[in-house]
């Protein structure tokens, strides 16, 4: 019989001790980084690099023009997504800071986080669709469309950048916190 037990002690659910969850959480954020809505960072670099360049803001919006219908919600789905989301972490909160549950507290400070951050990606795919529409259906220019979907992604890039920041700052202390009052992990 194969021995169990040392996997679970290695996987144990013991969240702010564990290194498995400080990884966990800055990969999660490092990954978070790398593109806004699913464009890659290097297409946003280069479109604001060279802004006179038709073909830097041919690119960004050609990428746009494929992402953006993805991050349609209809009101409804919206609504129901909300509505699921909110119970589902006001639970999990209940249950780590109501009841004291470690792991939920770890599962709250990782999902709220990440539940705003898709809240900001909705709203600036929102604000782009019509920018594209607008260039395909060529009532904007090219150039003044990728610019102001640029300025507005790079807006978004820096209130991610704070989000995590603010994120595993509050993890951070959170978990010293937790470690501190229970150093035996009771």
């Amino acid at each position: 019989m194969p021995q169990f037990d040392n996997l679970l002690g290695l996987l144990g659910s013991r969240s702010f001790s564990s290194i498995w969850f400080w990884l966990l959480l800055l990969g999660m954020w490092s990954v978070t980084g790398r593109t806004v809505l699913g464009v890659p960072t290097e297409v946003l670099a280069r479109a604001r690099r060279d802004p006179a360049t038709e073909d830097a803001a041919i690119t960004l919006l050609d990428w746009l023009s494929l992402i953006l219908p993805r991050w349609q919600l209809s009101p409804r789905e919206g609504a129901a997504f909300l509505g699921v989301t909110t119970f589902l972490l006001t639970s999990l909160a209940i249950l780590g800071f109501g009841f004291g549950l470690e792991m939920a507290q770890a599962l709250v400070l990782l999902m709220v986080p990440f539940w705003v951050l898709f809240w900001m990606r909705l709203r600036l795919a929102r604000r782009l669709t019509p920018l594209v529409a607008a260039a395909q259906e060529g009532r904007a220019p090219v150039s003044q469309a990728a610019r102001d979907a640029m300025r507005a992604m790079v807006w978004h890039k820096r209130g991610v950048t704070v989000l995590s920041m603010l994120s595993v700052a509050v993890v951070a202390l959170w978990g010293a916190l937790w470690t501190l009052m229970h150093p035996l992990g009771f």
